[in-house]
């Protein structure tokens, strides 16, 4: 066969250039930062004084990467600029955070993808460990103060670190916490060099047990609650169902989480069916955990 049968007519290539052109290119999605993650200490015996000891801020956990942050999903935060000015190139492990008992303000402010300036004033960066960083926590405790202090930047913080006695202590501190707002509290092992993945050289030690639940429907409310949430049927990720009929708001009841999201909830421990006993509503959950 002759070659100017087997090429293409210029019109015929050009629709083929045209279609190759017009393909759209997908953009990568982004991987979810690899992050150490608490597992529960509950009553199990471990020796405190070997741990530094924290409060566990209910605020967005982020991951500084030395130029952007990122949520635990693999989502970038929009930030105004000014936010992150002069911040270090070195990996940073942290906490947005505006105060006790304001998860609601911080996690709005974090997911939208237009910064207000103003909003973030009220935000702080809480670094709580560097991933990068070769040494025992014990080492990257001093890194990190020295880090926050050399940038001295008025948003990005340190979350205090300290050393406790002993057990009875370690409730009193937990004790103190929790009167004052706060969720709890995070032992991190002296000696532990970083891990992805859950360890048990991060612990969490809080007074109640927390979880996530996909929500199946709503039950209206009845008496005052009449045209209202009364309560949400929710499904735990192996299948069991229950119901959540307490911890909301009137503004949470006259616009509860809708079908198909996902909420935390607290429990105090089990029924003999393996049900939550005494679950109450926390907040919608915008991320799962790895």
């Amino acid at each position: 066969m002759p070659l100017r049968h087997a090429l293409p007519s210029p019109s015929l290539a050009l629709l083929l250039l045209l279609c190759v052109v017009s393909v759209p290119l997908q953009a990568a999605t982004p991987a979810p930062p690899a992050l150490m993650l608490a597992r529960d200490l509950g009553t199990t015996p471990i020796d405190v004084p070997a741990y530094f000891v924290s409060e566990k801020l209910d605020g967005v956990r982020a991951r500084w990467d030395g130029r952007a942050l990122w949520t635990r999903g693999g989502h970038r935060i929009a930030t105004p600029p000014g936010f992150v000015q002069r911040w270090p190139s070195t990996p940073m492990d942290g906490e947005l955070w505006i105060g006790r008992g304001r998860f609601d303000v911080v996690s709005g402010i974090a997911r939208s993808t237009r910064p207000d300036p103003a909003a973030w004033e009220a935000v702080r960066f809480m670094v709580f460990d560097l991933p990068a960083h070769p040494g025992t926590f014990a080492e990257r405790v001093a890194a990190m103060r020295t880090l926050v202090e050399r940038t001295a930047h008025p948003q990005l913080r340190m979350i205090e670190q300290t050393r406790v006695a002993s057990r009875a202590a370690l409730d009193a501190r937990l004790a103190q916490i929790v009167a004052a707002g706060g969720e709890g509290l995070m032992l991190h092992h002296a000696d532990a060099r970083y891990g992805v993945g859950r360890s048990n050289a991060l612990l969490k030690l809080k007074p109640h047990d927390d979880a996530e639940a996909r929500v199946l429907a709503h039950v209206p409310g009845k008496g005052k609650y009449t045209g209202m949430l009364g309560a949400l049927v929710v499904e735990h990720h192996d299948g069991r169902q229950f119901r959540i009929g307490t911890g909301f708001t009137d503004a949470q009841r006259a616009d509860p989480p809708p079908v198909g999201s996902w909420v935390t909830y607290r429990y105090n421990g089990l029924t003999s069916t393996g049900l939550p006993r005494f679950a109450r509503f926390m907040r919608i959950r915008d991320e799962m955990p790895p």
